[in-house]
C-alpha cells in the first residue's frame, strides 16, 4: 500500500493501491523445457504432416475429390494454428503478461477462433457428404464445384462468428501488477484479453461460441454417422448375382467403412482434444473462482490445455496415413522420394572421390534428415487409381503399385 502526504500540513492525500509484482518467468527451467519440447515436437508434426497431405491431394488428381477436399481444408486449417498460434501461445505461457503488440494479440485470438471454427465447420460437411452419399445415394452427389463454395462458405460463417472476439480483444496495461527479472529489475505487466463494456455480455459470447462451434455441430456428427453405421450394418453383398459381383460388392462396403472409421476417429479426436480447454473457459466465466484457484489454472492448466487442443492439429495427417492407403503411399513416397535422392547425391560423390583415388569403405552410412517438403516427382496417374512408385529397401527401383481410389 502506498502513502503520500503533501508538504502542505492542511492538505492530506492517501491513496490506498495494492501493488503486485510477479516473476517474468511463469516456470521454472525443467518445467519450461518440458514446454518448450512438447509445443516443437507438435509444430513439426503440424507443419510437415499438413504440407504433405496438401501436396499428395493437390499434385494428384485422383485425390480431387469432395472428401479430399474437405480434408484439404481442415489441413490448411490446422496449419494456421501451427503458424500463428502455436509460437505465440507458448511464449504466452512462460512469460508472465503478453509480450507482442496489439496487433498480434487480434490476429492470434482471430486465427486460432477461425481455425477452429472452419475444422468444426468442415466436419460437419464431410459428415452431410458421407450421409448424402451413404444413406441416400441415388440423389445428386456434391460436385467438386459445390465444395470449393461450401468451404468459402466456412470460411465466411467462422470470420462472423469470431467478428465480436477480434473487436474486443485488446491489450492492456495492468497499472497495478508489475513483472520482476532474476535482476531484480520491474516491467509493466500487459495482458491481451476481451475487453467486453460487460461482464455478462463476455458470459453470454462464450456460451454462444461453445453452443455454435462444439456442442452442435459435433451432435450433428453424432447423429449423421450413426444413421450412416445403421445403413452399412443393415446393407448386404448383391443378392443373385454372380460370386465376383458379390466379392466386389464386399469389397466396396468394407472399404467405404473403413473410411467412416477414419472420418469417425477424426471428429472424436477433435472433440476429445478441445473439450477441456472449452471446459477451462466456461470455468473461468461461471465458476467465481478465487485469485489463488485462477492464478493455478492459468498458469499450470491452460498451457497443458492448450497443447492438447493444437496437438489435434497434428495428428490428424497420422490419422489419414493410417486408415487411407492413397495418403499412406503419398507420405512414404514422399520420404522414400528423398531418401533416394540423398542416396543417388552420396553415390555420385563416391564414384567422383573414387575416380581422383579417394578410396571408401562399404560401411558408410549417410545420415538423412527429412524435415522438408519433398516433392512427389515419381507419382503417376493410373485410370483407375493413384499409380506410385514402389521404392523397396534394396534401392530406388520402378516397380508400379495401383492404388484404388479411396472416396467412394
Amino acid at each position: 500500500y502506498i502513502h503520500r502526504t503533501d508538504s502542505n500540513p492542511s492538505f492530506l492525500l492517501t491513496f490506498n493501491f495494492k501493488y503486485t509484482f510477479s516473476s517474468y518467468y511463469q516456470h521454472s527451467s525443467p518445467i519450461a523445457a518440458m514446454f518448450i519440447l512438447a509445443y516443437i515436437f507438435i509444430f513439426l508434426m503440424c507443419m510437415i504432416g499438413n504440407m504433405l497431405v496438401g501436396v499428395i491431394v493437390l499434385k494428384n488428381r485422383q485425390m480431387r475429390t469432395v472428401t479430399n477436399m474437405f480434408i484439404l481444408n481442415l489441413a490448411i486449417s490446422d496449419l494456421l494454428v501451427g503458424i500463428f498460434c502455436m509460437p505465440t501461445t507458448l511464449v504466452d505461457n512462460l512469460i508472465t503478461g503478453w509480450p507482442f503488440d496489439n496487433a498480434m494479440c487480434k490476429m492470434s485470438g482471430l486465427v486460432q477462433g477461425m481455425s477452429v471454427s472452419s475444422s468444426v465447420f468442415t466436419l460437419v460437411a464431410i459428415a452431410v457428404e458421407r450421409f448424402r452419399c451413404i444413406v441416400y445415394p441415388f440423389r445428386q452427389k456434391l460436385t467438386l464445384r459445390k465444395a470449393l463454395i461450401t468451404i468459402v462458405i466456412i470460411w465466411v460463417l467462422a470470420l462472423i462468428i469470431m467478428c465480436p472476439s477480434a473487436v474486443t480483444l485488446t491489450v492492456i496495461r495492468d497499472e497495478y501488477h508489475f513483472m520482476v527479472d532474476a535482476y531484480n529489475n520491474s516491467y509493466p505487466l500487459y495482458s491481451c484479453w476481451e475487453a467486453w463494456p460487460d461482464k455478462g455480455m463476455r458470459k453470454i459470447y462464450t456460451t454462444v461460441l461453445f453452443s455454435h462451434i462444439y456442442v452442435a455441430p459435433l451432435t450433428l456428427i453424432v447423429i449423421m454417422y450413426a444413421r450412416i453405421a445403421f445403413k452399412l450394418f443393415k446393407s448386404s453383398a448383391p443378392i443373385g448375382g454372380s460370386q465376383s459381383e458379390e466379392n466386389e460388392g464386399r469389397r466396396v462396403s468394407k472399404r467405404k467403412v473403413k473410411v467412416i472409421n477414419m472420418l469417425i476417429i477424426v471428429a472424436l479426436f477433435f472433440t476429445l482434444s478441445w473439450l477441456p480447454l472449452w471446459t477451462l473457459m466456461l470455468l473461468t466465466d461461471y465458476g467465481n473462482l478465487t485469485e489463488y484457484q485462477l492464478n493455478v489454472i492459468t498458469v499450470y492448466i491452460f498451457p497443458f490445455a492448450h497443447w492438447l487442443a493444437f496437438f489435434n492439429s497434428s495428428i490428424n495427417p497420422i490419422i489419414y496415413g493410417y486408415f487411407n492407403e492413397n495418403f499412406r503411399r503419398g507420405f512414404q513416397e514422399a520420404f522414400k522420394v528423398q531418401l533416394c535422392y540423398v542416396e543417388n547425391k552420396h553415390k555420385d560423390t563416391y564414384s567422383e572421390r573414387n575416380n581422383t583415388g579417394f578410396l571408401f569403405g562399404a560401411r558408410n552410412r549417410i545420415f538423412v534428415e527429412a524435415i522438408g517438403l519433398f516433392p512427389l516427382r515419381n507419382g503417376r496417374i493410373a485410370h483407375h487409381g493413384l499409380m506410385v512408385e514402389d521404392l523397396d529397401n534394396t534401392g530406388c527401383s520402378h516397380n508400379n503399385v495401383s492404388v484404388p481410389a479411396w472416396d467412394v
